[in-house]
C-alpha cells in the first residue's frame, strides 16, 4: 500500500467492483471521464480480468480515504501507458463517491501517486488529460503542481457541445522543488 496523509492507494479487489458499477451509473461522475455510458458488473469483471494481466505498475489502485470510521473506498487511480525509455507516464483518477468531492482528497491522492511515480518508478514526467469544463479537477491538479502544457481544441463532443482537452504535466524537478 502507498500512504498519503489522508489517503491510501491499494490493490484493487474484485469486491470493489460493485461500487464502481454504482458510481459509473451516475452521469455526474462520468462527466469528467472519457466514457458516456455506465458499465454492468459483467463488464467491470471482464475489465478487471484484463487489468490483472497488465504489468503491476500499470494496474490501477483502489483509492481509500481515512475517515473516523476507518478506511473508505472513494475511487481509483493509476498510471497507464508508461513509457519506460522516456521515463514518463499518463495517469488518471476518478473519485466516484461524491461525498468526498471538493474536500482535498483528490489533490492528496494526486500528490501521493506522483511521489510514488518519481521516487519509486523513477519517472521524469507525469502527465494527464482533463476536459476544460471540469474546473474542480483542473484546480486539483494545479494544487498538486501540474502545469498546463497544451490544448486539444474541440476534441470531445459531450452533452451537445464540444470541449477542449487540456494536457497537464508535472516534471521531476518541479516535484523535487515543491518538497523543499
Amino acid at each position: 500500500m502507498i500512504y498519503g496523509d489522508t489517503v491510501r492507494l491499494r490493490p484493487m479487489e474484485r469486491t470493489d467492483l460493485p461500487r464502481y458499477v454504482e458510481w459509473f451509473a451516475d452521469p455526474e461522475v462520468r462527466d469528467g471521464l472519457g466514457t458516456h455510458l455506465g458499465f454492468s458488473l459483467a463488464q467491470e469483471e471482464q475489465w478487471f480480468e484484463s487489468v490483472l494481466k497488465r504489468e503491476p505498475n500499470e494496474q490501477p489502485f483502489a483509492l481509500d480515504a481515512k475517515t473516523p470510521d476507518g478506511w473508505t473506498l472513494i475511487g481509483s487511480m493509476g498510471f497507464h501507458e508508461i513509457d519506460w525509455r522516456n521515463r514518463n507516464a499518463e495517469f488518471g483518477i476518478v473519485i466516484g463517491d461524491k461525498n468526498f468531492w471538493s474536500k482535498g482528497y483528490g489533490a492528496e491522492a494526486v500528490k501521493t501517486l506522483a511521489r510514488f511515480g518519481f521516487a519509486e518508478l523513477n519517472l521524469e514526467r507525469i502527465w494527464l488529460r482533463v476536459f476544460d469544463n471540469n474546473p474542480r479537477a483542473i484546480r486539483c491538479y494545479e494544487k498538486a503542481g501540474f502545469k498546463l502544457e497544451g490544448r486539444l481544441r474541440r476534441s470531445r463532443f459531450h452533452n451537445g457541445s464540444y470541449n477542449d482537452t487540456l494536457i497537464m504535466a508535472l516534471l521531476r524537478g518541479e516535484w523535487e522543488e515543491s518538497k523543499k
